[in-house]
């Protein structure tokens, strides 16, 4: 699976956030320091996150972002498909090779198992379920 650097940051974004004290905001500047994500970057992310539900945010002095649900209702592929999309069956294998697009969907559906399991809840904690 290759992730774009906008999905691996979208990720440690929501690592922080689950990390922070339930429904208190996070300055934006905050999350970016803490993970060195570039402020402009990251503000787009959160957008984005923000449009699809994922996180909620307040403006002013005492502002910032939290997330919409606990942390341990939301895991790493609800995040993965908010900033890649649905993956999609483009591939068609021939002749011999069309065994491999059974391999290929084999992947793809460990690496959905996985994702859906691992909670932003076991990424802050560092307690990772058995995978």
């Amino acid at each position: 699976m290759r992730l774009s650097v906008r999905t691996q940051y979208a990720l440690r974004a929501a690592a922080e956030l689950a990390a922070a004290a339930p429904g208190l905001p996070v300055p934006a500047e905050r999350i970016a320091t803490a993970q060195r994500i570039p402020r402009r970057f990251l503000d787009n992310i959160l957008l984005q996150l923000r449009r699809a539900g994922l996180i909620h945010s307040q403006r002013g002095p005492d502002g910032g972002y939290w997330l919409a649900r606990p942390a341990e209702e939301i895991t790493l592929a609800d995040v993965v498909s908010i900033m890649e999309g649905a993956p999609q069956d483009n591939e068609v294998f021939h002749g011999v090779a069309e065994p491999l697009g059974d391999v290929w969907t084999a992947l793809r559906d460990h690496e959905q198992a996985t994702l859906s399991e691992v909670t932003l809840a076991h990424i802050a904690t560092g307690s990772l379920p058995p995978l």
